[in-house]
This record gives C-alpha cells, structure tokens and sequence, in this order.
C-alpha cells in the first residue's frame, strides 16, 4: 500500500484520511495535489458522499489500483453499502467501507451549498414533525437543523481491521 488519497468537501473526509493515515502510517494526500502519487499504485480512497455518489472515485479508480474505499456519509457507519456499491459500480471483492461524517451548510459552496439549504429544511420540517424519532433520525435531525460532526476513530474499526488482517 503506497498511500491514501482523499477528496473532501467540508472537511469530514480529511478528518478520516488524517487519522487513517496516523494509524497505518500511509502518506495522505487530498486528490488535488496528489500528482506524485505514481499512476497505478495502490491506495485506499476516501470520498464524501452526496446522493449516493462517491465524489472523485472514478476519477481515482483511472489513476490507481484501489484497494479499499472508504465513502464518507451523513448516514450511520456501515450503511449505504449496497447504494454506494450500486450506484459508483464498486466491484463486489472490493473492500467498502462508511463512516459517518456530518454537516455544516456553512462549509459548503455553490450548487452543494444550494441543495442542501433546500434538502435541510425539508428534512428538517419533516423530521421536527415526527413524534417519535429514532436515534437515528434524531441525529439526523440535529445535524440537519445544528450542524454537527461526528468523525471519531471508533468510526473507522472495519477499515483498520482490514488494513491490519491484510498490511500490517
């Protein structure tokens, strides 16, 4: 494993690139300037997710040997993986992993900024309105009206357990 390459947004995806690369020792580099990183080598990609779509990797997948992905999501850790697998055409043998990220609609430009607002108060009104939400939809809901983060290193076992069994 020669690196991790991230792409993020709001900041969540870097947080989970810099920690994964302080627990395996990998170099992290954001996608933008990853140009020496040589074309073909293996790496552990991170993407911020928005409507199921990991951002930047097919783009990554062209340059290098992808060995896992991570995608980062407003979902719980370890949900979404057959969307994601579905919808970015992510082979089935190969490792995919989610961790939960957050939001903050101040962090975000232009078109993703815009849906967002949109998507936020919707979700929003409809979650306020629901009597009886589950700890998930209430997180989601805090998140959507408060902003929040929730990147921790308890997020990221699976991926450090497969990074271990396989690299270590």
């Amino acid at each position: 494993m020669k690196a991790i390459i991230y792409m993020s947004n709001t900041g969540t995806t870097k947080e989970y690139a810099d920690l994964l690369g302080k627990k395996t020792g990998l170099p992290v580099y954001n996608m933008e300037h990853s140009s020496g990183v040589e074309k073909g080598c293996d790496i552990i990609y991170l993407g911020w997710v928005m409507a199921s779509s990991i951002k930047g990797y097919n783009d990554a997948v062209k340059k290098w040997n992808i060995r896992a992905v991570c995608g980062i999501c407003m979902g719980e850790t370890g949900s979404q993986i057959k969307e994601l697998r579905d919808k970015n055409s992510i082979p089935e043998t190969m490792p995919l992993f989610t961790m939960q990220g957050g939001f903050d609609i101040h962090k975000l430009h232009g078109k993703y900024k815009l849906m967002m607002k949109v998507m936020s108060k919707t979700i929003g009104k409809m979650l306020d309105k629901k009597p009886d939400k589950t700890p998930e939809e209430e997180k989601t809901y805090e998140m959507m009206v408060h902003g929040g983060s929730y990147v921790s290193a308890e997020n990221m076992k699976q991926i450090l357990e497969w990074y271990e069994a396989y690299f270590a």
